[in-house]
């Protein structure tokens, strides 16, 4: 065989070597150059029910329901907040709570009004679903001063 023809070889050698050892260090850092998302359905780990009770006068039962948030930006979460006779009852009555404002781990407190409760039965308050809702970047009003 001839010198050329080794020669040939070799690069494509190096050439496949190469590839076998700086593709997946590309792959890597390709792949990890973008933040990390949280999946879908993540928001319903952030919120829990932190009481549950019947108010006296009115007999309707309250909820008081916590958001942490678990984001990296600040944001609202939407709980749907379930009330019924303790498991394993059918699905009860469902009331949508706004928890606006909260920070990157900042915790935020609301309280929900739900039906009024039969007086024999003992209520369950339970989180039937929460959504995230990220808050819209603020925009700066421009100055005239600065346009000059």
């Amino acid at each position: 065989m001839s010198a050329l023809k080794w020669q040939g070889w070799l690069v494509a050698l190096v050439f496949v070597a190469g590839l076998l050892v700086f593709a997946p260090l590309g792959l890597y850092v390709w792949a990890g150059g973008a933040p990390a998302a949280r999946p879908a359905g993540a928001a319903r780990a952030d919120v829990r029910i932190t009481g549950c009770r019947i108010d006296p006068a009115s007999r309707r039962v309250v909820a008081s329901v916590e958001a942490v948030n678990g984001f990296p930006e600040p944001g609202a979460y939407v709980v749907t907040v379930e009330f019924r006779e303790p498991p394993p009852a059918a699905r009860g009555p469902q009331v949508l709570v706004k928890i606006p404002g909260v920070g990157p781990a900042a915790t935020e407190r609301a309280e929900v009004v739900g039906p009024v409760w039969p007086p024999a039965a003992t209520p369950w308050c339970g989180v039937a679903a929460a959504e995230f809702a990220p808050d819209p970047t603020p925009q700066t009003p421009a100055r005239l001063d600065d346009a000059a």
